[in-house]
C-alpha cells in the first residue's frame, strides 16, 4: 500500500457544483435574510439588557447565556421568500441587498419584523424589473415599427412624385404662359406693379 493512498494528494480538487444563477441568487439572498434576523436578535436581546439596567440599575449580562438563534421564520413563509428571489435577475441581486440594508438601517425593525421588510424590498424589486422590461418591449415595438412606417412613407411619397406631370400651379408656370396668376391666398399681400 503506497502513501498516496492515505494522502489525498493525487486526487484532483473537487469542483464546485454548477448550479444555475437563479439558485444562487436564492441562495444569496436567504443568507442575506438569515444573517439580518440574527443581527436583529443581537440588537434586541442589547435593547433589553440596556432596559434591564436602566430598570434594575445592576448589570447581569454577564451571567445570562443566549441561544444560537431563537427565531426563525415558518417554512411556508421561507418557501414563499424563495420563490420570490427566484423571480430576482442575477443583476439586481447586489442592489436588492443593499436596498435591504437599508431599509434595516432605516426602521431598526423587530426580529419579526425583518422577513416583511425583506419580502416588501422583494416585491419592490420585482415590480421595477418588471416595470423594466415592459419599458424594452415598448421600446423594441417602438423601434420596429418606426422603421416600417418609414420604410412605407419613404416608399409612398416616391411612388406619388413625378418630375413631368404636375397638378400644382405656380407662379413660374404663370409667367411663362403670359397669363395674368391667380389671386394668391397666401399669408403674404400681393403686390402688383402699377402700369
Amino acid at each position: 500500500m503506497s502513501l498516496a493512498s492515505w494522502f489525498r494528494w493525487n486526487e484532483p480538487p473537487n469542483r464546485i457544483s454548477q448550479r444555475s444563477p437563479t439558485e444562487m441568487v436564492v441562495e444569496t439572498l436567504m443568507m442575506e435574510l438569515n444573517w439580518q434576523i440574527k443581527q436583529a436578535e443581537k440588537q434586541q436581546r442589547e435593547r433589553e439588557n440596556e432596559y434591564r439596567k436602566i430598570k434594575t440599575g445592576v448589570d447581569y449580562g454577564w451571567l445570562v447565556s443566549y441561544p444560537k438563534q431563537s427565531y426563525d421564520i415558518s417554512p411556508g413563509e421561507r418557501l414563499q421568500l424563495e420563490d420570490m428571489c427566484t423571480k430576482i435577475h442575477p443583476s439586481y441581486c447586489g442592489p436588492v441587498i443593499l436596498r435591504f440594508r437599508q431599509v434595516i438601517a432605516e426602521y431598526e425593525p423587530e426580529v419579526q419584523e425583518v422577513s416583511r421588510l425583506f419580502r416588501s424590498v422583494l416585491q419592490e424589486a420585482a415590480e421595477k424589473i418588471k416595470e423594466e422590461e415592459e419599458a424594452k418591449k415598448l421600446a423594441r415595438q417602438w423601434n420596429t415599427k418606426n422603421k416600417t412606417s418609414l420604410s412605407l412613407t419613404t416608399f409612398k411619397s416616391r411612388s406619388r412624385i413625378s418630375p413631368f406631370i404636375s397638378d400644382i400651379k405656380t407662379i413660374s408656370e404663370d409667367v411663362e404662359r403670359g397669363t395674368q396668376p391667380t389671386r394668391r391666398v397666401w399669408s403674404m399681400p400681393e403686390f402688383r406693379n402699377a402700369k
